[in-house]
């Protein structure tokens, strides 16, 4: 079996990373086991956070390591809040975690008509075989949506209760994990991991 870091201190990701990778011969360990701290997300995107983030725990355990960087692009918002959508709301002085998050949102998107409440979510999966790894595996997954005008939904988390999926007819928040495991973003990015590196089957 295959040992591999998850290099991500968010529970919830881990937690969703865990289960659509479930059954694949390998041993996930989240970086906090190990006493890994977070990286400084100091990149411009995804994929560049991603890398950031797999090389500070590959380096710092000597073991493979997967990252993913992920978040919201809004169109009427010019693709905010992008890269800072966890800390979207503390980085405009309204507190932090989702529920701000989430507020400030809705309170930048009052008057904005539902033709232009278009929204995705991206996702940037980056496996390093090492730290000095010269050609990571990169993966992305993108998942449409429209941002609702108030949260619908218990499951998920980050942005899934406003985040309405047309061909669902519900929030993201309202789809069982099992099915949001099957059709989001991180999964896209996941099974193209899989296809991409057949050693991880």
């Amino acid at each position: 079996m295959t040992t591999i870091v998850l290099a991500s201190g968010n529970r919830k990701k881990l937690d969703e990373l865990q289960k659509i990778l479930a059954g694949k011969n390998l041993t996930f360990v989240p970086q906090t086991a190990l006493e890994i701290s977070e990286a400084e997300e100091t990149g411009l995107s995804f994929v560049e956070n991603a890398i950031i983030k797999a090389r500070h725990a590959s380096e710092l355990t000597q073991l493979p390591a997967l990252a993913d960087d992920s978040g919201i692009e809004v169109d009427a918002l010019k693709g905010a809040p992008g890269i800072y959508s966890a800390r979207f709301a503390f980085m405009h002085g309204k507190g932090n975690g989702d529920a701000a998050n989430n507020d400030l949102l809705l309170e930048l998107l009052e008057n904005v008509p539902e033709a232009q409440r278009s929204a995705r979510y991206h996702c940037a999966i980056v496996l390093m075989r090492h730290a000095r790894d010269p050609m990571p595996l990169i993966c992305t997954g993108s998942w449409e949506g429209i941002i609702l005008r108030e949260p619908r939904g218990s499951h998920g988390f980050g942005y899934d209760p406003l985040f309405y999926l047309p061909p669902q007819h519900c929030s993201a928040a309202e789809l069982s994990p099992t099915v949001k495991n099957s059709l989001s973003h991180r999964a896209i990015a996941l099974r193209q991991l899989l296809q991409q590196w057949p050693a991880l089957l």
